[in-house]
Protein backbone atom coordinates (compact mmCIF):
# COMPACT_ATOMS: atom_id res chain seq x y z
CA UNK A 1 0.00 0.00 0.00
CA UNK A 2 1.13 3.32 -0.60
CA UNK A 3 1.45 6.50 1.53
CA UNK A 4 -0.39 8.98 1.41
CA UNK A 5 -0.53 12.84 3.27
CA UNK A 6 -3.81 14.08 4.31
CA UNK A 7 -5.59 16.93 5.38
CA UNK A 8 -8.17 16.91 8.25
CA UNK A 9 -11.01 19.30 7.45
CA UNK A 10 -11.84 19.22 11.42
CA UNK A 11 -9.09 19.57 13.20
CA UNK A 12 -7.22 21.31 10.53
CA UNK A 13 -4.19 18.52 10.85
CA UNK A 14 -1.87 17.49 8.46
CA UNK A 15 -0.90 13.30 8.81
CA UNK A 16 1.05 10.35 6.27
CA UNK A 17 -1.31 7.80 6.15
CA UNK A 18 -0.53 3.70 4.69
CA UNK A 19 -4.04 3.18 2.69
CA UNK A 20 -4.68 1.78 -0.20
CA UNK A 21 -6.14 4.62 -2.98
CA UNK A 22 -9.88 4.34 -2.68
CA UNK A 23 -10.39 3.74 1.35
CA UNK A 24 -11.97 6.13 3.15
CA UNK A 25 -9.66 7.19 6.03
CA UNK A 26 -10.34 8.33 9.03
CA UNK A 27 -8.58 11.30 11.01
CA UNK A 28 -5.54 9.51 13.51
CA UNK A 29 -5.83 12.59 15.31
CA UNK A 30 -10.22 13.06 15.64
CA UNK A 31 -11.49 10.57 13.76
CA UNK A 32 -13.17 12.50 11.54
CA UNK A 33 -13.81 11.23 7.99
CA UNK A 34 -13.21 14.81 6.75
CA UNK A 35 -9.89 13.66 5.02
CA UNK A 36 -8.70 15.54 1.88
CA UNK A 37 -5.73 14.05 -0.31
CA UNK A 38 -2.96 16.41 -0.68
CA UNK A 39 -0.83 16.86 -3.70
CA UNK A 40 2.92 14.98 -3.97
CA UNK A 41 5.77 16.82 -4.59
CA UNK A 42 7.76 14.70 -7.52
CA UNK A 43 10.93 13.44 -6.75
CA UNK A 44 13.90 14.86 -8.04
CA UNK A 45 15.85 12.75 -10.88
CA UNK A 46 18.06 10.93 -8.83
CA UNK A 47 21.11 11.68 -11.58
CA UNK A 48 22.47 14.66 -10.31
CA UNK A 49 26.62 14.95 -10.75
CA UNK A 50 26.63 16.02 -7.11
CA UNK A 51 24.30 13.06 -5.76
CA UNK A 52 26.02 10.79 -7.79
CA UNK A 53 29.85 11.95 -6.34
CA UNK A 54 28.45 12.41 -2.60
CA UNK A 55 26.90 8.64 -2.71
CA UNK A 56 30.47 7.22 -4.26
CA UNK A 57 32.20 9.48 -1.06
CA UNK A 58 30.26 7.24 1.29
CA UNK A 59 30.60 4.08 -0.35
CA UNK A 60 34.67 4.36 -0.31
CA UNK A 61 34.16 5.57 3.74
CA UNK A 62 31.93 2.47 4.09
CA UNK A 63 34.19 0.16 1.83
CA UNK A 64 32.77 -1.22 -0.56
CA UNK A 65 32.35 -0.23 -4.31
CA UNK A 66 28.97 -0.34 -4.97
CA UNK A 67 28.08 2.39 -6.69
CA UNK A 68 30.86 2.09 -9.23
CA UNK A 69 30.20 0.33 -12.46
CA UNK A 70 32.01 -2.69 -13.23
CA UNK A 71 34.80 -0.39 -15.20
CA UNK A 72 35.28 1.65 -12.50
CA UNK A 73 36.02 -1.24 -10.14
CA UNK A 74 38.76 -2.30 -12.48
CA UNK A 75 36.74 -6.36 -13.39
Amino acid sequence: MPLYGFHCGSCDKDSELLIGFSDKPRCPHCSSRRMERLVSRPAPAGRSKGLVQAARAQAAREGHLSNYSRKERGG
